[in-house]
């Protein structure tokens, strides 16, 4: 039997505890999930455009919130206010799959004659586990969270404990437009107790968004349960500036993506090459964009660095930075220019030159304010680089040539190929990585497959 815990959420803007919650225990989560599939059973039957009408007015609702959102985003995770918060990705996100929901959950029909009706179903897996990040914790838990309910799942969001009140946020929009406390269900729960539920197969389909020690915790967690899992886990994301490349559009946009956020997405740019005859261009209009960032507390609106989320994740940062230096590498930017840098969760940017796969922030994911820059010599090298990861999300290539880009994208070991942007998700595609960066489909069409099995009908007259 678990006992309670308290979770803490600490601020990384002035270290203070910003709120705390109690876990649930063994015997309350089981009476939740036994209430959240009576709710499931009926929720299913309804028609599929109710279900749809339902979780697009839930967030609608969510956009009542938003002011208050916002400033509540930044205490808890650091994000600088000016860039007003999620809601924009989650309308887009949930609007797309509202719009897609009737072609991808409709049967396949093989038959219908008078003699047989054949066709193939998609039904829903009952209840899905949500398991969501900090760094984004309203867009990536809205991924599998609104086409699970679309596809008439119940749903137990359990979200990172850096950002406890989002689940709260998310279950009051839902639960004020009618959609029932038991079909959607934030359940603060410890990792020992997530493990259990897991292994007791609680779930129909497990969505988990992390580190990749988190996704092979979650793997151990469902081993022979036969639990479909979906993982979206680390990443090093490359880019890659070619001789034809509009230089501008390139640092601007790459930098951002390395930068946004304090480097804390997960789709971010982590390393970038560029072709030697614009090498040096690059870094110096790349250094140019850093310098002029504003670090500081992010309920400032001139500030556009916020701290990172946590003192151990900054922590992880710096020793990247530091190894690189001590083997090498050159680092662009005066961090003494960035005084708010206190030692702790507030990190001043960095870009290094004269970097090699030899080192860590060159291998390892960062997710952070720094990014590595290296010259190429062509595409194979480029090529080669980009694939000497253990991680692939996403990949950005910048030409004006779509044949070679999309030439050059077939050989890259990655779930996504962008030309000319970066650090975006397009919910109209499949959202998905290879290698460490975990499985599965989210998004699209595909994104309700994971939420739903298919379901044979062979029915003779």
């Amino acid at each position: 039997m678990t006992s309670v815990k308290t979770l803490e959420c600490i601020s990384p803007v002035d270290g203070s505890v910003y709120a705390t919650r109690e876990t649930v225990t063994e015997t309350q989560a089981l009476a939740r999930l036994d209430a959240a599939r009576v709710a499931q059973r009926a929720w299913c039957m309804r028609p599929l455009a109710e279900r749809v009408a339902l979780v697009q007015k839930g967030i609608e609702y969510l956009g009542t919130l938003h002011e208050a959102l916002v400033p509540e985003l930044a205490w808890q995770m650091g994000r600088p206010v000016r860039y007003g918060g999620e809601y924009g990705g989650v309308v887009e996100r949930t609007t797309t799959m509202a719009q897609i929901a009737a072609e991808a959950l409709a049967p396949v029909v093989i038959e219908n004659s008078d003699s047989f009706e054949r066709r193939i179903e998609r039904q829903a897996v009952g209840v899905v586990l949500v398991v969501a990040p900090w760094n984004y914790p309203f867009m990536t838990a809205i991924n599998t969270v609104v086409p699970a309910l679309i596809a008439g799942n119940a749903v137990v969001l359990k979200h990172a404990t850096q950002t406890l009140l989002v689940g709260e946020r998310l279950a009051e929009a839902f639960h004020a437009v009618g959609i029932s406390p038991d079909l959607f269900q934030n359940m603060f729960l410890d990792h020992d107790l997530t493990a259990k539920l897991i292994g007791g197969r609680s779930f129909g389909f497990v969505n988990f968004t992390g580190s990749v020690a988190g996704g092979r915790a979650m793997e151990h967690a469902a081993a022979g349960t036969f639990t479909s899992l979906g993982l979206e886990l680390g990443g090093k994301d490359p880019g890659y500036v070619m001789d034809d490349a509009n230089l501008d559009s390139a640092v601007d946009t790459l930098i951002d993506g390395a930068m946004f956020n304090s480097g804390q997405c997960c789709c971010g740019i982590e390393r970038i090459y560029v072709i030697e005859s614009l090498f040096d261009a690059f870094v110096e209009r790349a250094v140019s964009i850093v310098s002029d960032y504003k670090l500081g507390n992010p309920l400032d609106e001139s500030v556009t660095l916020g701290p990172m989320a946590h003192v151990r994740f900054a922590d992880t940062v710096r020793a990247q930075t530091a190894e690189a230096i001590h083997a090498g590498a050159r680092g662009l930017i005066d961090s003494n220019a960035f005084t708010a840098d206190d030692g702790g969760a507030y990190l001043a940017p960095q870009i290094l030159i004269d970097v090699d796969h030899s080192m860590r922030v060159m291998r390892e994911e960062s997710f952070g304010p720094v990014v590595g820059i290296m010259s190429v010599k062509n595409d194979e090298q480029a090529l080669a680089l980009m694939n000497d990861s253990d991680f692939g999300l996403t990949a950005s290539l910048w030409t004006n040539d779509t044949d070679r880009a999309a030439s050059i994208g077939r050989n890259i070991e990655t779930g996504t190929v962008f030309m000319n942007r970066c650090d975006y998700l397009d919910p109209s595609l499949c959202w998905t990585g290879c290698k460490d960066t975990g499985r599965g489909a989210g998004l699209s069409v595909l994104g309700y497959h994971s939420v739903t099995r298919p379901k044979s009908y062979h029915l003779k007259k």
